[in-house]
């Protein structure tokens, strides 16, 4: 029984640390005080917008102190279009995003909103 166990145990090791070196990777953390129901980033200044990445969630929302993955772009500057339920959309300029680091988005970072 000892011997089942420790070989278990070291087939977890075994696998855990190539999962463990591939990082967390890119997350949005939502500082905004509502639910964020699209969220598309754009190379900065480039106007070109990616897919809508709060698809990823299981919701396909973001709530308040929630924290979405950020999948297919590589770290750099963006700049984001926010959009909310009630229709507001917002950009977000300038951000700078890491690998397997979060970045996050306050009321204060939004600007041009519009409905």
């Amino acid at each position: 029984m000892l011997r089942a166990s420790m070989i278990a145990a070291g087939l977890m090791l075994a696998t855990a640390g190539p999962l463990a070196a591939q990082g967390k990777g890119i997350r949005l953390w939502n500082l905004t005080t509502s639910t964020i129901s699209n969220f598309q980033l754009s190379p900065a200044g480039k106007d070109a917008f990616g897919p809508n990445q709060t698809l990823n969630d299981k919701d396909k929302e973001v709530d308040h102190d929630e924290r979405l993955r950020i999948t297919g772009i590589e770290p750099g500057r963006y700049d984001a279009k926010v959009g909310y339920r009630d229709k507001k959309q917002c950009l977000v300029r300038d951000i700078e995003i890491k690998a397997d680091a979060v970045f996050s988005i306050a009321d204060k970072d939004l600007k041009e909103c519009r409905k």
